[in-house]
């Protein structure tokens, strides 16, 4: 019980102050004036709803079934090994893939890491692959936003009631279907039929952790968004939720897997940056395949220390 809720707490906190960033981390740069507590209070009523939407729906499994390929296991000391480096490395502002490093030493063979890494490896193709095309389109909105103020939101101009509304709407969604597939590197330390008191001490602490990166605006792994090409513009943020909403939601329809949706997310700004500077290059080519291969380069790094935590731990400790 004591590996079990520290697991799990250190899960919570390493999920949240990672991967959350991929989900929310534009919404909090375009509403950064708004009072922090207002945006807590939307988040945190979408947490609660999609949490307790499952634990109904799946007879108290609260991962949307994402956690039926993974064997149950007794938590032992050695499975909270992977969050404490995953906390470190997410102070340094490395943005590595929690499913990787929550799931790879649960996952009871090389088989079912093998499907999870194939199937975030094609999320991040269809991501980019997709923004790119997509962005060609929309590039034409973001040179208006560029040359009318690089970088700022609209909320002065005569469309801003729409693009708040519509912001909210599109961070809504993507919230929602980010915690579909990641509640599963969280919960994956607590019983797959969660008894009511614990689903409520969970979502208390789950709540209470979101408050804590709402009111200090993202951390660290928020430099990743704020380098982007007008990613504090409330459009271009609505267009980025939405469609990387969508691919989640995609993938998410295909099969019970879970996947990274550090590579999905990664994939969505490459793609994105990669065509916007093609098209209205705005910035020198070079640094934009610099920032690009920089961002993948860490996201590789973090896969590779992923599987090797996970082979050496089921070396030393399982033996397989």
């Amino acid at each position: 019980m004591i590996w079990m809720t520290l697991g799990f707490a250190l899960a919570c906190y390493a999920v949240l102050g990672n991967d959350s960033i991929q989900t929310i981390g534009t919404f909090l740069s375009s509403n950064s004036k708004k009072s922090w507590y207002i945006v807590w209070a939307y988040l945190s009523f979408i947490l609660v709803s999609v949490l307790v939407y499952s634990w109904f729906t799946y007879n108290g499994d609260v991962s949307y079934g994402r956690l039926s390929t993974i064997p149950v296991t007794t938590v032992e000391w050695w499975h909270t090994l992977p969050m404490f480096a995953l906390l470190l490395l997410t102070r340094l502002g490395i943005p590595l893939s929690t499913t990787f490093m929550a799931l790879s030493i649960f996952t009871g063979g090389s088989v079912i890491l093998e499907k999870i890494i194939t199937k975030s490896l094609i999320g991040y193709g269809v991501a980019f692959a997709s923004t790119f095309v997509i962005w060609s389109v929309l590039s034409y909105f973001e040179k208006q936003a560029l040359n009318s103020s690089k970088n700022e939101t609209i909320n002065n101009n005569k469309h801003s009631l729409f693009w708040t509304l519509a912001q909210w709407g599109s961070t809504g969604f993507l919230w929602s279907q980010w915690l579909i597939q990641d509640l599963a590197n969280i919960y994956v330390y607590a019983p797959r039929d969660l008894p009511l008191w614990m689903l409520v001490v969970s979502v208390l602490f789950l709540v209470s952790l979101l408050g804590l990166l709402v009111r200090e605006k993202g951390g660290k792994i928020q430099e990743i968004i704020l380098v982007k090409t007008n990613t504090l513009n409330i459009r271009s943020a609505t267009f980025i939720d939405f469609f990387y909403g969508m691919t989640l939601f995609i993938f998410k329809s295909v099969n019970n897997l879970p996947m990274s949706t550090t590579w999905v997310f990664l994939g969505t700004l490459a793609g994105r940056e990669l065509i916007l500077t093609l098209k209205l290059k705005h910035r020198e080519k070079n640094l934009m395949f610099k920032d690009i291969g920089a961002d993948l380069g860490k996201a590789s790094l973090g896969l590779v220390l992923s599987v090797l935590i996970a082979v050496s731990m089921r070396y030393f400790f399982l033996k397989t």
